[in-house]
């Protein structure tokens, strides 16, 4: 598996006029070489499942999977990372997921020029309202992805949702383990719910993802994907 291809994205004319089109140009971080030798074989020790989603915000689910990816015991699939991101803050990641959503496709294609072509949010004045506090400015709105995950580039709605409605214990926002976070359920070739949560560690932050994949919403419900039978060879 080629995680880095080496080729970009396309951009425009416009786009390499603007101010920010520099951090474009930069290389993709180095993968760690402890995370690569991961890709060989799903893991073994299954991810907090779903259901009990806020011992994850807690960070109370050390004994479950950190980095990897598997199958789990209902079928769905699960995908778990965690990237230290130094000198960057909380506030900055409050900022980021919504300020890419709105303006030029290149800010999406900066957080990761090989794969990411667009981020479109349905309701750019809801985004853009000063009087919306930036770290609700995804709250009950939907973005429209093209971004590639493995396969080829395809679209994807995010239908983020606020913690609340993502059902998690609000209370443990702003703890130890948890500053912030953003959360979704992604309607696409690979319907997944997701999290990236982020709190404070050494000198930057620490940015965790979880995708339950196989979860995704009809009329409101939440409703589950057997994936065992699809994912076992594959896996």
């Amino acid at each position: 598996m080629k995680l880095f291809t080496g080729k970009k994205v396309g951009v425009s004319k416009e786009e390499r006029a603007l101010s920010y089109y520099k951090y474009f140009e930069r290389e993709l971080a180095k993968i760690p070489e402890e995370k690569l030798k991961l890709i060989d074989a799903p893991s073994e020790i299954p991810a907090v499942s779903f259901e009990e989603r806020n011992l994850f915000l807690a960070g109370k689910d050390k004994n479950f999977c950190q980095i990897g990816y598997g199958v789990a015991q209902d079928g769905t699939g699960f995908v778990c990372n965690e990237t230290y991101m130094p000198n960057v803050t909380g506030e900055m990641l409050d900022w980021w997921f919504p300020w890419h959503s709105v303006g030029s496709d290149l800010r999406y294609k900066i957080w990761d020029n090989e794969d990411h072509y667009f981020a479109r949010v349905d309701n750019a004045a809801y985004v853009c309202d000063p009087k919306v506090p930036v770290n609700q400015k995804t709250w009950g709105v939907n973005h429209y992805v093209m971004e590639d995950i493995g396969a080829s580039p395809s679209f994807l709605k995010i239908q983020f949702k606020s913690p609340a409605d993502f059902d998690f214990d609000t209370a443990i926002i702003g703890t130890k383990f948890c500053q912030s976070l953003v959360s979704g359920i992604g309607d696409g070739d690979c319907a997944a719910a997701m999290v990236h949560k982020w709190y404070p560690h050494k000198d930057g932050v620490l940015f965790c993802s979880r995708f339950w994949i196989g979860f995704s919403l009809i009329n409101s419900p939440l409703h589950t994907r057997d994936f065992s039978r699809e994912l076992s060879g594959a896996l």
